[in-house]
């Protein structure tokens, strides 16, 4: 029996060990983890790294990625993930302005000039150790996530045990997670989504994890999970298979994020499965702050209200309240529990997304209901249309335009225009074997779904969207 009270339900973000030992709470990478082989390599891994203050991770979806992050959670160390296919600038950049000491596990075969030369230290599956180890303090940094880096070189963001404990169990909370799930994702290892919910998330709550390595639907439908993440590419690949989708319906709870979920794939995901899917919002620096909940509405193309201990509020460009009406756009603006610490590095940035009173900036435009529902219009520098006068969401277009037969996926941008402005273009990916793509016929649905000024006034038909590791589609290069 192995029994670590200080680690489930102190401050420290990580339950490796709830009671019973449990004989495949990791799967990942055709290795198979109990409770008590994570817990006894994580502490050998925490021996070996406790004088450190950071070090960089190879965020691979691998058993040695799993352990290596949770020995430095126990030891207080922070973790830098890299993505495995960083190439030499976003490397050098990574490691140069974390100040990472060491690589822990396997260091990437990048050459390339800039790039520190650190040293190595090994992470042993197989080692044990069973010594105590103190309790951090709730206020050191957990992780340093590197953001996608869209408008400059990435931003380090500073993530502390306190907020990652406090995001996590607002979260099962909200969806009644606990030690009676098995969580099934297959998700990248160096973001908020795959790493701290799909793995530090399962380790604190207790719940089995499964990673499939490969989000593909036959390895989701084989996994035999109660709840599953996916980003809307996911579940779109999802509803293609119609029998792998049905192998869903023993499943709790199917939660999608990082970017929307397009309407018609939410409603065709419940009538496969039988499951109204949950939709929730958050960000590196906020990691989740809205969700709709396992007890409460599920709303298509809207990702709920504020979880536990979260605020919000939307202003207008002039920093006024903008009304909860379900129709009003204004930039959302959150505080709560789980927020980062600020950018490292960067206090110049830091100063610039928080108000005066306390609120952090997303970027982000939405709208919130009467009743507190938020829906999300899209990232202020590029889902923000401002045409002919009018401030135009491109979210809501692209929700109309994906319930015509003729579009797979679309992207809604807003294009320099002489006499507008901007002008609002559509960018369609059409179905392989469905019917023609018809200009006009798109902007005359969204004429007559929304408002006149809200159609496209140029559809643009491409082949595919490009789509950074997370799903989100890259609207700066379609621009």
């Amino acid at each position: 029996m192995i029994v670590v009270s200080a680690l489930l339900r102190s401050l420290n973000p990580i339950a490796v060990a709830r009671g019973d030992d449990v004989p495949d709470a990791v799967r990942i990478d055709g290795h198979t983890l109990s409770r008590s082989d994570v817990l006894g390599a994580a502490t050998a891994v925490a021996a070996r790294v406790s004088r450190a203050d950071r070090v960089a991770v190879v965020a691979t979806p691998t058993a040695t990625t799993v352990v290596a992050v949770v020995g430095c959670l126990l030891a207080g160390v922070t973790v830098v993930p890299v993505p495995p296919d960083s190439g030499p600038a976003e490397l050098a950049h990574i490691l140069t302005d974390s100040g990472a000491q060491a690589w822990l596990g396997p260091a990437p075969e990048v050459a390339g000039d800039g790039i520190p030369e650190l040293p190595v230290l090994p992470v042993r599956l197989h080692a044990r150790d069973w010594h105590h180890v103190p309790e951090p303090d709730p206020s050191r940094i957990a992780f340093v996530l590197y953001t996608s880096g869209t408008t400059g070189a990435p931003k380090g963001v500073l993530l502390s045990r306190r907020a990652v404990a406090a995001g996590l169990d607002a979260l099962a909370e909200a969806w009644d997670w606990s030690d009676r799930d098995t969580l099934v994702h297959g998700l990248p290892l160096f973001h908020v989504h795959g790493l701290i919910l799909g793995v530090v998330g399962a380790l604190r709550t207790g719940s089995r994890l499964i990673h499939t390595g490969r989000p593909t639907p036959q390895a989701y439908a084989e996994a035999g999970g109660s709840l599953y993440f996916g980003v809307p590419t996911v579940w779109t690949r999802m509803v293609e298979d119609e029998d792998c989708a049905r192998a869903l319906s023993g499943a709790r709870l199917l939660v999608s994020g990082s970017a929307p979920l397009p309407v018609p794939v939410f409603e065709r995901l419940r009538e496969l499965t039988g499951l109204t899917p949950i939709e929730r919002y958050g960000m590196s620096e906020t990691m989740l702050t809205l969700s709709t909940r396992v007890d409460g509405e599920r709303r298509p193309g809207w990702v709920g209200t504020p979880v536990a201990g979260v605020e919000t509020r939307l202003r207008d460009g002039q920093g006024r309240d903008v009304p909860h009406d379900g129709e009003s756009i204004g930039v959302l603006q959150v505080r709560g529990p789980m927020l980062f610490d600020g950018y490292l590095n960067r206090p110049e940035a830091t100063a610039e997304a928080w108000t005066d009173d306390g609120w952090f900036v997303t970027g982000d435009v939405a709208v919130i209901d009467a009743g507190g529902f938020h829906r999300i219009v899209g990232r202020e520098s590029t889902d923000l249309i401002k045409s002919g006068g009018f401030r135009v969401g491109a979210g809501e277009i692209e929700t109309v335009l994906l319930g015509h037969p003729a579009v797979r996926e679309v992207a809604v941008a807003g294009l320099p225009d002489s006499d507008l402005g901007q002008r609002i273009v559509a960018f369609v990916v059409p179905f392989d074997d469905g019917p023609e793509v018809v200009a006009d016929e798109l902007i005359e649905l969204v004429a007559g779904r929304l408002s006149v000024h809200k159609r496209p006034r140029e559809v643009r038909v491409v082949r595919s969207l490009p789509r950074n590791a997370m799903g989100k589609v890259q609207k700066k290069l379609l621009q």
